[in-house]
């Protein structure tokens, strides 16, 4: 179907390698999105609410952002990702005075929706990008790249916000966030006018304008979600394991005083994502792609699980840095076999990828909710103990009773 159009996707401009520019963009983009992330849970604690609070008002974001995947992925088929980012940036640009400003609670689910909105834009920004603009042949190598430059700076970015934040957050943190930002901006424009804009081939407005019944997308995710079960669940729960981090590591560190090193527990969580990625192919060949993820997201977990014994502070960082190793290996596999489903049945890609946002919002939903109940009946480190038990019992579950092959057959818009 996309033949001849990828063909046309050439490398225009920008030294012909458009991915470093829009990585450079991810790059201070995710300084921006992760600073916010880290000095979000502890603004809600400072206002007074209780970790259990901190986790339902963060999870509201997914709530808006399951909803928006759904809907606005009609919208957005025929769409630049220009115009993507445009508006990504600009609503980016303004929430973090409504952050600033939220003191009250359907205010910070407010502010939190907006959250939901941006993140989301930012993934269809990036889909969009890399779809059109980057040769088919070079589209695994292009996510790569994509996702070496967002663990970079979601490792960069507690480290430096560690060193400012322990209990409460100053505006400074505001200041530097605005700054990553407008970095970020910079190299989108230097993409904005460099990249000549690619319009849809007539075949595909066609397939497009067929799938505008919303029944018929309903139907269509009932089936494809009976076949995809098993990476579904694995998806769901790898973001789920991402959101806990994001929602309890911040406060973690400012229960054990790690005063100027408060962001290494995060840090320690998202540093494996840059390393992993280049030896992960090898393992998939050798013990085939979803068992490779199943087992590492059960060993993972099952090391997580030590957080019930472990109370010294960097002997938790080790901990988490041994056990990121293994998740982060599950990610870009599970990922792989989406890539591949795709290739299997190209008609419902769009359903496909909207499938595996749609459980990523569930598990970032779940996730800081069930972070916060936990956190404030126990303690944070039980609840990572006890997030690294469910983890294990998942993984164990699809290993035993997963399918081994998961094979998409399309016949025009079906499955």
């Amino acid at each position: 179907m996309r033949t001849n159009y990828s063909k046309r996707l050439t490398r225009q401009g920008l030294g012909g390698s458009p991915i470093l520019i829009f990585s450079l963009t991810i790059l201070f983009w995710t300084l921006f999105d992760a600073t916010i992330s880290y000095i979000t849970p502890v603004i809600i604690k400072q206002n007074g609410f209780s970790t259990a609070m901190v986790g339902v008002i963060i999870g509201s974001s997914s709530v808006v952002g399951a909803i928006f995947d759904f809907l606005i992925s009609k919208f957005l088929k025929r769409t630049d990702f220009r115009r993507i980012f445009l508006v990504m940036f600009s609503i980016c640009f303004v929430y973090p005075l409504l952050l600033w400003q939220a003191k009250t609670l359907w205010f910070f689910i407010i502010v939190m929706g907006i959250w939901g909105i941006y993140f989301d834009l930012y993934g269809f920004g990036k889909f969009n990008f890399i779809s059109r603009y980057i040769r088919r042949e070079e589209h695994a190598s292009a996510f790569g790249v994509a996702q070496v430059f967002r663990a970079l700076g979601g490792s960069l970015a507690p480290l430096v916000a560690g060193i400012f934040v322990v209990s409460v957050v100053e505006w400074q943190m505001f200041d530097l966030a605005w700054i990553y930002l407008s970095i970020g901006f910079v190299f989108f424009i230097m993409m904005y006018f460099s990249i000549k804009k690619v319009s849809l081939p007539k075949n595909e407005d066609v397939e497009l304008s067929q799938r505008k019944n919303l029944f018929f997308e309903l139907h269509l995710w009932k089936r494809l979600i009976s076949k995809l079960n098993s990476v579904l669940i694995l998806t769901f729960y790898l973001f789920f394991i991402d959101a806990f981090f994001w929602t309890l590591a911040p406060l973690y560190a400012g229960s054990v005083n790690f005063k100027d090193f408060g962001g290494l527990l995060l840090a320690a969580y998202t540093l494996p994502q840059l390393i992993t990625g280049w030896f992960i192919g090898g393992l998939t060949v050798k013990f085939g792609k979803k068992r490779t993820a199943y087992a590492c997201l059960s060993i993972g977990s099952l090391i997580l699980s030590l957080f019930f014994i472990v109370r010294d502070p960097i002997l938790a960082i080790l901990t988490v840095f041994v056990a990121s190793i293994f998740i982060s290996l599950a990610l870009p596999t599970i990922n792989s076999s989406y890539a591949d489903y795709i290739s299997d049945a190209p008609q419902v890609e769009s359903e496909i990828e909207g499938l595996e946002d749609f459980f990523m919002n569930f598990g970032h939903i779940f996730g800081p909710l069930l972070a916060g109940i936990l956190a404030e009946v126990f303690n944070i480190p039980i609840a990572f103990g006890i997030m690294g038990v469910i983890g294990f019992v998942i993984g164990v579950l699809l290993l035993i009773f997963g399918p081994r092959r998961i094979i998409l057959r399309s016949r025009s818009t079906g499955v």
